[in-house]
């Protein structure tokens, strides 16, 4: 499923996307270990760490390539070595494959 993933690319908002069921969200998370869900299981994160400012803003610059390629922008919490990326579909109310596709493209970033 993550190769299915990495193959995707983000579907535009206005054209309805659907908030996963829980069932297949679970099963997609599976996929995506590293991720977590927030209690609602309405955005799902990932904490990154890195040695220094410039390997974090090179990732957090590579993040945001991908977002512009995919229309589809994550939340991004930057400090000095670490960055946090957040995904939820804001127009969806909750967590779609546009989330999940965005992720497992960050996840390949970092050699995962």
């Amino acid at each position: 499923m993550k190769d299915e993933m990495l193959k995707s690319h983000c579907q535009a908002c206005e054209s309805g996307v659907g908030v996963l069921a829980s069932a297949a969200l679970h099963e997609a998370m599976r996929k995506l270990p590293d991720w977590k869900l927030d209690e609602e299981e309405k955005s799902m994160s990932r904490a990154f760490e890195f040695k220094n400012f410039y390997k974090t803003m090179a990732f957090v610059n590579a993040v945001a390539w991908i977002a512009n390629r995919e229309d589809h922008h994550p939340d991004l919490e930057v400090g000095y070595s670490r960055c946090k990326v957040t995904y939820s579909t804001h127009s969806a109310g909750g967590i779609t494959n546009n989330d999940l596709v965005c992720a497992a493209a960050i996840d390949q970033l970092s050699g995962e």
